[in-house]
């Protein structure tokens, strides 16, 4: 190596460490009853997925969308259920032209069993004084009953009827059922992550459409060493503070602290490998109206860095001070259509 390259690379070295250093000593330390971690910004993924087998017919929706709940996102295949659906319509038609006559059927032969009826109270006074034979007086009764037998014949008729009408009533709403589970809906408002269907690809029962992002839950995990998570309650005040919006720290609070330490082997317990335990730490953000309006810039894996409170009598410092809305950047305007909607 010439001495010109040998006075180089020292060059190179300075200045690196001199940067180095610049920057840890510029930092700013945080005063007592405070402790921090790095950590990268997470959300809750939610799939949706098919209730039935069949054909992907449409997908909705493409990456990076935002969809709101009850929104279609995608649709199955639902021509043969169509085709029952349209069936048991026609057998519900069928059924009520039954029911329709049958119903009038039973008001003839109610008209014909009350003549055949009083035809027999007739006849059977007559028989006293003989002006009726009691031959003719029985030929009157076996008509009442033989209308009588009609008129229940029909009046079954009518309950069949109405059953037929029943049960193909209850087989088009569980048609209609499956024809409404069949068209894929948000359930929450969120971030199309990733399509993992085509349309024409056959899915299973329970296979994944899409993968997508609660906007609602939004949080970061950072790792704490085990003399700050000793320290630390469920419930404390925290701030996030992503990279690319350094300057404008975001409300958290500690969710949850993970009861099992990590970054160590497990049969390591000695008092000196202690002070190298961390602990999982989970900062969620509760602010649901700030978290929707700067929506846009949650992007999972952004990374950043988490404060959290230990003393919860300690006044945050400056930098970590909540801004209100009207001093958070503005965001660049949006063409509208374009959330939501394929692009």
């Amino acid at each position: 190596m010439s001495k010109k390259t040998l006075l180089i690379a020292l060059a190179l070295v300075v200045i690196v460490g001199g940067g180095v250093t610049w920057w840890v000593l510029s930092k700013p330390k945080l005063p007592p009853g405070f402790a921090s971690g790095n950590g990268r910004l997470e959300a809750t993924e939610v799939d949706i997925a098919a209730k039935y087998a069949g054909r992907l017919k449409t997908v909705e929706v493409d990456e990076g969308d935002t969809i709101e709940p009850g929104q279609v996102v995608a649709t199955i295949d639902t021509e043969p259920l169509e085709a029952q659906l349209r069936a048991a319509q026609a057998k519900i038609v069928e059924a009520q032209n039954n029911l329709r006559t049958a119903q009038a059927q039973t008001r003839v032969k109610k008209s014909e069993l009350d003549y055949a009826e009083k035809q027999y109270k007739r006849s059977k006074q007559l028989v006293t004084s003989g002006a009726v034979s009691g031959q003719e007086a029985d030929v009157d009764l076996a008509r009442a009953e033989s209308a009588r037998a009609a008129l229940i014949g029909v009046q079954a008729q009518v309950v069949a009827s109405q059953s037929t009408i029943d049960a193909q009533t209850a087989e088009m709403e569980r048609i209609k059922a499956l024809l409404a589970d069949n068209t894929l809906r948000s359930p929450i408002r969120a971030r199309v992550q990733a399509r993992l269907a085509q349309p024409g690809e056959v899915v299973a029962a329970g296979g994944k459409v899409l993968s997508t992002l609660d906007l609602s839950d939004v949080f970061m995990y950072v790792f704490l060493p085990t003399n700050v998570t000793g320290k630390l309650a469920l419930g404390a005040d925290a701030r996030i503070v992503l990279d690319a919006l350094p300057g404008y720290p975001v409300k958290a609070v500690v969710s949850y602290i993970s009861p099992n330490a990590q970054f160590t082997p497990k049969t390591v317990e000695t008092a000196e490998e202690r002070h190298n335990l961390t602990f999982r730490v989970k900062l969620q953000i509760p602010d649901k109206e700030k978290l929707r309006a700067y929506e846009r810039m949650v992007k999972v894996g952004t990374p950043g860095v988490g404060y959290v409170q230990l003393d919860p009598s300690a006044e945050w410092p400056k930098n970590l001070h909540l801004r209100p809305p009207s001093e958070w950047p503005k965001l660049p305007e949006i063409a509208s259509g374009t959330t939501g909607s394929k692009q």
